[in-house]
């Protein structure tokens, strides 16, 4: 597979799929062009070319002017490479653990495909030798934190750029090449990739961009569609093995209430549980507990707010994001006009959407499963989901391991973007903190990940307890998801092995094809 990087048609699969799976990756001709009419422009600037009514060189912030709250300073043409080189240095000051690999390569990606929009004033160059990169596998060691996602992921991006570019002495960052970390320049020459000496503001357009907090929260949508789906498929098998009340997720009911979100859940729902003989099975059972009948709800908003959260991503994945962008059709001799589209804002207040959406999702999964290891409340099933041929503690502390994690998304669940500080002598006097917030929503991710798959083990254990003892059979969809479900188990002994079993079956799509292939097919979520 090959992804042709135009600055218009990049797509959340693409970006996996370069980030995780090795697709390669080339420069659009158009874009190319595009990138040589405005690096030209930005060429003549640098060079003094173009003048003010005064006859004097035209200001240009970032090519022949300094940076930030040095933005009145001018810089003389022969000292504009090194002002590139300067800047990266200066911002690569990252500190914290490394940055997942894939989470660099999706920043390196979404910020070749931002320079090629073609406003940024770049040489063609610059993306080519970024293909390279990912298409050889050198990726830059990029320390997690340090970033305000204002002006864009400055120090993230300002690692990339250590690695890039060649300087006039050795420093040059660290990156992996073919599974052995290397100094930045010693990767490059494995790879046989040049490292480009930087021309003018080729050092402001590498790093002044959010593409660290667009990659986090880009992947974490892609991740999370997939979640949503396991979700709704860890509640069906619940909502038999609990012998629940299906007429909470009747169409006429929910068209009185039409939020898209809730629609498609109670839709989906009624698929998987249609053919079973354990739902409405409790002689004057009427209604069941939130947990059940309120999943529409609560999975309806969980769908609608990662609905929303993956069209801001969408946005950004084929946005320009430095700054100044340089605009050839606008009137006037200064083509270049200073904005704010680095501001991380629009895709760290989706980041901080979609973890709260993503801790919700987890909290009332641990609800259910707290349902299923009570027995007073799982229509006697036994207490813990215990063997009573082996007698332990069955899965009670699995459900002290679901709360504990649903208390800690809780605590991550905290609006990052709500806590701007000031920086850069008060000219960066508002950020975003989108870097956190997409940092934290990969971390509330992980964790409801986990929750679902502890769902996944106790409703699969009530579910067998119920066929077992004749009180029932699943749905062909449920029951198919049961059989794939204990295929994964095979072998698991302590209930964390299980758990890690059930959450890596979970980020592939196994259980989902499973279910999908009995009689009611399993409806992937529109997000």
């Amino acid at each position: 597979m090959q992804v042709t990087l135009d600055g218009e048609s990049l797509t959340l699969a693409d970006l996996a799929a370069v980030a995780r799976d090795g697709a390669r990756v080339a420069l659009d001709d158009a874009a190319r062009a595009r990138m040589a009419a405005t690096q030209a422009w930005v060429a003549r600037a640098a060079e003094g070319a173009l003048v003010d009514a005064n006859g004097a060189p035209l200001p240009v912030y970032g090519v022949n002017t300094g940076y930030g709250s040095l933005a009145r300073v001018r810089i003389p043409p022969d000292k504009i490479g090194q002002l590139s080189i300067n800047l990266v240095r200066s911002h690569a000051a990252g500190v914290g653990p490394s940055l997942p690999l894939p989470a660099v390569r999706a920043m390196m990606l979404l910020r070749a495909n931002a320079l090629a929009k073609g406003a940024s004033g770049c040489r063609p160059a610059l993306v080519d030798t970024l293909a390279a990169m990912l298409n050889a596998g050198v990726t830059p060691d990029v320390p997690s934190r340090g970033s305000c996602g204002s002006s864009g992921d400055l120090a993230p991006l300002s690692h990339l750029g250590l690695v890039l570019f060649d300087g006039p002495d050795d420093e040059s960052g660290h990156a992996w090449h073919a599974g052995t970390r290397w100094t930045g320049a010693e990767a490059m020459r494995r790879a046989g990739i040049p490292r480009l000496h930087p021309g003018p503001k080729e050092g402001l357009a590498v790093t002044n961009g959010a593409q660290l907090t667009a990659a986090l929260t880009a992947l974490a949508c892609f991740d999370a569609a997939r979640l949503v789906r396991h979700a709704e498929l860890a509640c069906a098998l619940s909502w038999e093995a609990l012998r629940g009340v299906t007429r909470a997720l009747h169409p006429e009911v929910h068209r009185l209430r039409p939020f898209p979100g809730a629609i498609a859940v109670a839709a989906e729902l009624r698929r998987l549980l249609d053919g079973s003989t354990l739902v409405d099975s409790l002689p004057g059972k009427v209604q069941d507990a939130y947990a059940l009948r309120c999943t529409p709800s609560v999975l309806g908003a969980v769908r609608d707010a990662l609905r929303y959260a993956t069209a801001q991503v969408r946005v950004e994945l084929n946005a320009v994001t430095d700054n100044p962008v340089i605009l050839l059709t606008a009137d006037g001799e200064n083509k270049a006009f200073s904005a704010g589209l680095f501001h991380g804002e629009p895709v760290g207040m989706a980041a901080d959407h979609l973890k709260l959406a993503l801790c919700e999702l987890g909290a009332i999964a641990e609800r259910r499963i707290y349902r299923l290891t009570t027995g007073y409340l799982s229509g006697d099933l036994p207490p813990g989901l215990t063997d009573r041929k082996n007698p332990d503690l069955g899965l009670m502390t699995a459900q002290i391991t679901a709360a504990a994690l649903v208390a800690e998304n809780r605590q991550l669940a905290w609006p990052a973007t709500a806590d701007s500080i000031p920086t850069c002598e008060d000219q960066e006097d508002h950020v975003a903190m989108s870097t956190t917030a997409a940092r934290r929503a990969v971390e509330v991710l992980a964790n409801a990940e986990r929750v679902v798959a502890i769902e996944l083990l106790a409703a699969a254990r009530g579910l067998r307890y119920r066929i077992d003892r004749g009180t029932g059979s699943p749905a062909p969809a449920t029951g198919a998801a049961l059989a794939a479900i204990e295929a994964v188990l095979a072998g698991a002994e302590a209930p964390s092995d299980a758990i890690a079993a059930l959450t890596a079956a979970l980020r592939g799509h196994t259980l989902l094809d499973a279910a999908g292939t009995a009689t009611v097919p399993l409806e992937r979520a529109d997000v």
